[in-house]
């Protein structure tokens, strides 16, 4: 079992970040991806738009993983014994694809309270420096929130194409290359982007985004969160039921009202909503 040092703990609150941590074995990777790549198939192409966020409702795998002690106990140690699992979202780049992801802190558009939300990156595939992985901006999880314009640029993987236009230091920034199988944890306020995948396979990678019941949806009317470690006294979030297969019809039926519901607060305040749920 994974267990923080006092100093690294230490570290992760001063930088706001920390990788990498082995998780699954080589041959877990390979049921997952097998897993997602079968359905792809099956519907003639990549996931949808639609089909990317609360996709632990879509795929009993990915909901066993947000309960897996192997990445709750690191979790745990961060945030607290009491757990949310508010969102999953695939990120998927095609192998020589221009998709990237702006400089962006997420706490900027996803209406939580807490500014002790964490994301956990698991590479399902190589996320190396030339596949396009993720890179921080250490301890720009403190202090104000950064100003970020809408740029909807095509290749953005973001919503709105959002983008920090004042104080990243690209000299500064940090690469968090993984190989599959591992994660890294970053808090939600921390300063982040990813380039285009240059290499020959495609970049899958998925995150996962735990808080303490104590986050209250500040921007959204109704929204949802799986409790996967400990007890939630709070009830901000109704609880997400739990799939008993792959595409179970009425985990299905809430994932939609669920993603419908995210991409009204993803997208609180745009000028124009170009999702596709």
């Amino acid at each position: 079992m994974f267990s923080f040092s006092p100093n690294e703990i230490e570290q992760f609150e001063e930088s706001g970040y920390f990788f990498p941590i082995t998780v699954l074995s080589g041959d877990e990777v390979k049921v997952c991806r097998d897993s997602l790549e079968r359905f792809e198939a099956s519907q003639g192409g990549s996931l949808k738009s639609s089909q990317r966020n609360k996709a632990h409702l879509l795929f009993k795998w990915l909901d066993d993983l947000i309960r897996d002690p192997r990445i709750l106990d690191p979790v745990e140690q961060l945030i607290g014994p009491n757990i949310l699992c508010w969102n999953t979202l695939f990120w998927i780049k095609e192998s020589h694809s221009k998709s990237f992801v702006s400089w962006h802190q997420d706490t900027r558009y996803w209406g939580l309270s807490s500014d002790k939300v964490l994301s956990v990156w698991l590479a399902l595939s190589p996320a190396s420096v030339e596949s396009g992985c993720m890179r921080v901006m250490p301890g720009t999880h403190r202090g104000e929130v950064l100003p970020h314009d809408d740029r909807y640029h095509e290749d953005n993987m973001l919503t709105r194409g959002q983008e920090i236009t004042r104080g990243v230091k690209e000299t500064e920034a940090v690469l968090m290359p993984l190989e599959p199988g591992q994660i890294s944890i970053h808090n939600y306020r921390i300063a982040h982007a990813s380039g285009p995948n240059n290499s020959g396979d495609r970049r899958i990678g998925v995150s996962m985004h735990f808080m303490p019941p104590d986050t209250e949806q500040i921007v959204g009317n109704w929204d949802s969160a799986a409790l996967v470690r400990g007890e939630d006294r709070q009830g901000n979030f109704e609880p997400t039921p739990i799939p008993e297969k792959d595409f179970d019809p009425l985990a299905v039926e809430f994932q939609q009202k669920a993603a419908r519901a995210m991409s009204e607060v993803l997208y609180a305040g745009a000028e124009r909503n170009t999702a596709k749920l």
